[in-house]
């Protein structure tokens, strides 16, 4: 192992690029949200960023658990009840409250995304998007 000389911070702060807007009010388990439409805003002064974003079928939309409180680092997952550790879980109540899903982009309008499958609630802030490359994520190992 080599020795790291430089100095890790010990806080990290971001500011959100904008936030999402659906039907879904309260956090809370429900299969049902993958299927539904969700805007995500954009802030109007980072619209340029979206620039060729409509040639992507997929995003990776990264987002802040803004009404999640607290966590633990063992517990029961939602999906298929077993215990385990809440980096092998999608639990929203995490150390530090960051969401990760893959949406299916439908159309681009100014600064909205139309997304379908986003797993966040209403008034969710977005910390980032990224491309969903299918030759790079699902590359065959060789």
């Amino acid at each position: 192992m080599s020795e790291n000389t430089e100095m890790k911070p010990e806080k990290v702060e971001f500011t959100p690029i904008g936030y999402v807007e659906n039907d879904y009010l309260e956090p809370g388990y429900n299969e049902e949200i993958y299927g539904k439409v969700s805007k995500i805003i954009l802030n109007k002064d980072l619209v340029d960023g979206l620039y060729r974003v409509d040639e992507l079928e997929k995003l990776y939309i990264l987002f802040y658990f803004s009404k999640s409180e607290g966590y633990k680092l063992i517990h029961r997952r939602r999906y298929d009840g077993e215990m385990s550790g809440v980096f092998a879980s999608r639990s929203p109540f995490r150390p530090n409250g960051i969401g990760l899903t893959i949406v299916e982009l439908l159309k681009v309008e100014g600064n909205v995304l139309h997304v379908k499958g986003l797993d966040a609630i209403n008034g969710t802030p977005v910390l980032d998007i990224k491309p969903y490359i299918r030759k790079i994520e699902e590359k065959d190992e060789e």
